[in-house]
């Protein structure tokens, strides 16, 4: 059976309903949250009251579910296909050792329950897709993403913005991370900030780029904060900030986003049904995981220094930023262009190809993959900026704010 839904409570026969008041029992165990006046007795009624639903039982969906649960959260909804693996036990703690092999839906229902038996746990053994994203988005009030994949991150988007439900959005990349809050009244979505997906293959997984293991209980935690004061009405949630954190540095930076006018899913709402999100993103042509695509021969690379003496002798070369353009707002090496990567992939810079071309990121893992692009599309002379914008800060140009 791909659903099943429990509540765990000394009372099972008697579920809770709006109009019960807090056990004695439930007194208790939020004693220390009611007694927030923000909270009080009523907004504690009013998570218990609450629906979540929880896209992903890994590394994000993990902590989110652990606090939501902790808080009080009524219903949670715990909707992933995949089953437990010794890889996943670093960073996703709702399963242990013993829970290998076992559905991670499964898993995550009983760890759940063991936190707070007065919380009504689905697991739903199955992935989303577009056949049964709009009723499940539909049948709770938050979505959490705890993906790691694009066509479900646009899926879950166009679901909430249908279903007029609040998205709150998660990503983790190695050591660095992402969070916001998508698809409320009159705030955008996550298409006004990336409106397509980038080339299939540009961008690596955790099980391929790897991730250190606390940073997705930081988001997660995050995201289940959100999550919380969207619920209580408290606060100001991420309605229309993106929030970045850096782990290596410990810096946590925000950076607005506007709603687009023209988003085809929010602002000229001309998505009116789900689509092919796999289709979409190029899912279906990208390489397997762990798959390294062919070269046909290496860039060099060029250290910070050495393209600040390059840049002093006024050099002939052409400098490329290949990050996102929210990334470009926060900060910028004088004199670069902006090609985010998804659009270098796809069309190459008309240029001669005996042109010098100097490409850089964050901190150049992307731009690696530009420069490899780059030469198999021809250019004889590309380097890829060592370090990327954020080693250039610190050797470099102080100047340029680091993220």
């Amino acid at each position: 059976m791909e659903f099943s839904s429990h509540r765990r409570s000394p009372d099972p026969d008697s579920p809770v309903t709006p109009s019960e008041s807090l056990t004695a029992d439930e007194l208790a165990r939020y004693a220390r949250q009611i007694r927030l006046p923000a909270v009080g007795i009523e907004g504690q009624q009013r998570l218990r009251d609450a629906s979540v639903l929880i896209v992903g039982a890994g590394g994000l969906g993990s902590p989110a579910a652990m606090y939501l649960a902790a808080a009080g959260v009524g219903r949670i909804g715990i909707a992933d296909g995949d089953r437990v693996d010794a890889s996943n036990l670093h960073r996703q703690l709702l399963h242990r050792t013993g829970d290998i092999g076992a559905p991670k839906a499964r898993s995550a229902q009983a760890s759940i329950g063991e936190i707070n038996p007065f919380v009504r746990v689905d697991a739903i053994g199955r992935r989303v897709s577009r056949d049964n994203a709009l009723d499940l988005v539909t049948a709770h009030d938050v979505v959490i993403d705890g993906t790691d994949n694009f066509p479900t991150r646009y899926l879950l988007n166009d679901a909430c913005v249908l279903a007029g439900r609040p998205l709150i959005y998660g990503s983790v990349d190695r050591f660095e991370g992402q969070v916001a809050v998508f698809a409320t009244n009159g705030g955008p979505c996550y298409r006004c900030l990336f409106p397509e997906p980038p080339e299939a293959g540009s961008v690596q997984n955790c099980a391929e780029a790897g991730v250190l293991g606390v940073l997705p209980g930081l988001i997660g935690m995050l995201q289940a904060t959100e999550a919380l004061k969207v619920i209580l009405g408290l606060g100001d949630p991420l309605t229309h900030r993106l929030l970045l954190v850096d782990t290596l540095s410990m810096r946590f930076r925000m950076v607005d986003v506007e709603r687009d006018p023209s988003c085809p899913a929010c602002g000229t709402r001309e998505i009116t049904e789900l689509i092919d999100y796999d289709a979409f993103c190029g899912a279906e042509a990208s390489r397997p995981a762990g798959a390294t695509p062919a070269i046909a021969s290496s860039p060099g690379e060029l250290t910070p220094a050495e393209l600040a003496r390059a840049l002093e002798a006024r050099e002939p070369l052409r400098l490329i930023d290949v990050r996102e353009p929210y990334e470009w707002q926060i900060c910028r090496i004088p004199t670069a262009e902006l090609i985010p990567l998804g659009t270098l992939l796809v069309a190459p810079p008309d240029v001669a190809t005996d042109q010098r071309i100097v490409v850089y990121c964050h901190h150049g893992s992307r731009s690696e993959m530009a420069a490899h692009a780059l030469v198999r599309a021809g250019f004889k002379d590309v380097r890829n900026l060592v370090g990327g914008i954020d080693r250039w800060s610190r050797e470099v140009d102080p100047g340029v704010r680091r993220y």
